[in-house]
């Protein structure tokens, strides 16, 4: 580990010092959260069945999602075990969960009791589909007429069983990652655990704690992964009727359950209409990202590519998708990445500024000067203090 890693890594571990979380989660979402607070200087006691958490198995990834906190097993279904958790609640600031609706309160940890031993914990559920019907209606995690709004939420969704790729599917955000043919990707990132899960649940019982420091009452928050990924997909919800403008018809809609202003992932804004922002396979089937989007930025990358006919073929300057320019300038720009390797055009690109980049495999990436400071876990903080 380097000094400037250290620097880096732990300089905002003051943060949230003296901030106590009690972590039952397991798995991914969960303790990914908890080493997120973790980083920031939280107190994490993780509880885990007396068999362990599951992603024990896995060794290196348990290891850098549960290093630096400390750790406890207990029988969920022994009631002196569940005292003992009790008794670290009442001292607690926040606690997190990753059951089904309906778990905690079997087990005698539902908001009503604990609430009544910690008025100001902040409780959060990290769930699949979020919490409707009878959960809502009869308070396992909505507890006032402050909540009444959320209990008109009616699926029947709730006590499905899910994982990453089943969120990702439900969300509409599965549906998007396809190749510029339209074939479905399998993505091996988490996008649902971490993004849906992980970080909407951290930035939910910040705001959470802070409301407790403030009022002297907390809450019982349950984050739905599927709802959190659909609500990150702004672009595609608003692009649409942007693409229908230009094309000037709805031939790209996806089927005819959905909206007729919705173009397939290929066909949207910045799915790859635009020859100024798009991947171009290079010679070595290996590819570029070209994220030109402005038009001070395409007419570097046109200059730097030796294109000067190319230069006011932008969006900005009324040259839509659908104009034969616009492909033309697809093509040209096809096969003038295609002419040299991917190397080639690291050099090329190394020295300037036109938002245009390698595509990275994991490997490259950990080698890159750019994470030269991750730790022996791999793993790199996404902020950085600077004064």
């Amino acid at each position: 580990m380097t000094d400037m890693h250290v620097s880096n890594h732990d300089q905002m571990a003051d943060c949230l010092q003296g901030l106590r979380v009690i972590d039952l989660t397991r798995n991914l979402p969960g303790p990914f959260a908890t080493r997120l607070l973790a980083d920031l200087g939280a107190d994490v006691l993780k509880i885990e069945p007396k068999q362990g958490d599951p992603a024990r198995v896995f060794g290196e990834l348990f290891a850098a999602l549960n290093h630096g906190k400390t750790t406890e097993k207990h029988d969920f279904h022994d009631p002196e075990a569940i005292a003992t958790i009790k008794a670290h609640l009442k001292e607690a600031d926040v606690m997190l969960d990753s059951f089904r609706p309906g778990v905690l309160a079997e087990m005698g940890l539902d908001a009503k009791t604990l609430h009544a031993i910690n008025p100001k914990l902040v409780m959060v559920s990290i769930t699949g589909y979020g919490i409707a019907g009878s959960y809502a209606k009869e308070g396992v995690y909505l507890e006032s007429a402050e909540s009444k709004n959320s209990s008109q939420i009616n699926h029947n969704w709730s006590d499905k069983a899910g994982h990453d790729i089943n969120f990702m599917a439900m969300s509409g955000v599965l549906d998007q990652l396809k190749t510029a043919q339209g074939e479905q990707a399998m993505p091996n990132v988490q996008f649902a655990d971490l993004a849906g899960g992980s970080d909407t649940a951290v930035i939910a019982l910040l705001a959470a704690v802070f409301a407790a420091q403030r009022t002297g009452k907390g809450r019982h928050i349950a984050i739905s992964m599927t709802h959190s990924l659909y609500n990150h997909m702004v672009m595609p919800k608003v692009t649409g009727k942007l693409i229908s403008r230009f094309s000037g018809d709805n031939s790209n809609s996806a089927s005819n359950n959905t909206s007729s202003t919705a173009p397939m992932p290929q066909h949207d804004f910045l799915g790859g209409a635009l020859p100024c922002y798009r991947l171009y396979q290079t010679a070595d089937q290996r590819h570029m990202a070209v994220g030109s989007l402005e038009l001070k930025f395409w007419q570097g990358l046109c200059e730097v590519l030796e294109l000067p006919a190319l230069t006011d073929v932008h969006w900005q300057l009324g040259i839509m998708p659908n104009r034969p320019e616009s492909q033309t300038a697809t093509k040209t720009m096809a096969e003038k990445f295609a002419s040299q390797t991917l190397e080639h055009w690291q050099g090329v690109f190394a020295a300037t500024d036109v938002c245009v980049t390698p595509v990275l495999n994991l490997q490259e990436a950990k080698a890159h000067p750019l994470f030269a400071h991750q730790d022996e876990y791999q793993a790199t903080s996404g902020w950085q203090q600077i004064s």
